[in-house]
C-alpha cells in the first residue's frame, strides 16, 4: 500500500478520475433532479438515494461489460433515442403543472426514468475512470464511490435551482438531448459516417439539443394539447 501511495503514477490516475466524475456525473445528477423535482419533499430524498444507489450499481455492473457493449452494433442509437424519449417525458411531466404531476409521477416512475437515463449514460462515466485507472482496482472502487456524493450532491443542487429558476429545466432537458446525440453518433454502425466527416460530433448533438429545445417552446405554447406521456409510459 505504501509503495502504490508513493506511485506519481497512482495520484495522477486518482485526479484524472476525479475530473471524470466531476464532469461526467453531473448529466445524471440533472435527469434524478427533474426526475424527482416535481415530488414531495420526502419523496425526493427517496428518489435521489435510489436513483444515486442504482446508479452506482449499474457503474459497477457495466465495469465488467461496457467495452463489450460499446461494440454492439445499434446499441447506442436505440440508448440516444431512449434518451430523447426521456428528456421528452421529463418536459411534458413539467409542463403539466406541480400539483398533476405530483399525482401522476410518483416516486416508483421518478425512479423508473432515472434507472433508464442511468443505463445509458453511465456508459461514458464507466469507460472513462476504467481508462484512467489502467487495471488498478483500488483506483476504480475510489471512481465508483466517488460518484456517489456528487450525483447526490448534485442532483440536489439543481432541485433547489430549478425551482427557482426554471429556464434550468428546459436546459437541462437540451443537454439530455446534446448527450443523445453523442450517444447515437458514437454507434459502431456510425463509425464510416462520423469517419468521412468529423463535424457529425457536435451537429448530431447539437439537432438533438435543439430538437427538444423546440418541443419544450411548443409544448408552452399548447398546454392543452395530450401528450403520450404519464406514469404508465415511463
Amino acid at each position: 500500500m505504501t509503495a502504490l501511495v508513493s506511485d506519481p503514477d497512482f495520484w495522477i490516475g486518482l485526479l484524472k478520475i476525479i475530473w471524470i466524475n466531476i464532469v461526467l456525473s453531473g448529466d445524471n445528477a440533472v435527469v434524478i433532479a427533474m426526475a424527482a423535482r416535481s415530488l414531495h419533499p420526502d419523496d425526493q430524498r427517496r428518489a435521489i438515494a435510489w436513483g444515486s444507489g442504482a446508479a452506482v450499481v449499474l457503474r459497477i455492473a457495466l465495469t465488467v461489460v461496457a467495452v463489450q457493449l460499446l461494440a454492439l452494433p445499434m446499441l447506442q442509437i436505440i440508448g440516444g433515442l431512449l434518451l430523447v424519449w426521456i428528456a421528452v417525458q421529463l418536459l411534458d411531466q413539467d409542463a403539466e403543472g406541480e400539483e398533476e404531476a405530483t399525482t401522476h409521477h410518483n416516486l416508483y416512475a421518478a425512479v423508473r426514468t432515472i434507472l433508464l437515463a442511468d443505463v445509458v449514460m453511465s456508459l461514458d462515466n464507466v469507460i472513462g475512470v476504467a481508462a484512467a485507472a489502467k487495471g488498478n482496482l483500488v483506483l476504480l472502487g475510489f471512481g465508483l464511490a466517488l460518484s456517489i456524493p456528487l450525483v447526490v450532491f448534485g442532483s440536489s443542487l439543481m432541485i433547489h435551482l430549478m425551482n427557482r429558476y426554471p429556464i434550468i429545466i428546459t436546459l437541462g432537458a437540451a443537454l439530455i438531448g446534446w448527450v443523445a446525440g453523442e450517444t447515437l453518433i458514437s454507434d459502431v454502425m456510425l463509425a464510416d459516417v462520423v469517419a468521412h466527416w468529423h463535424g457529425w460530433h457536435w451537429l448530431a448533438p447539437g439537432l438533438f439539443a435543439l430538437g427538444v429545445l423546440l418541443w419544450s417552446r411548443w409544448r408552452q405554447t399548447h398546454p392543452s394539447v395530450a401528450t403520450p406521456t404519464g406514469e404508465d409510459a415511463v
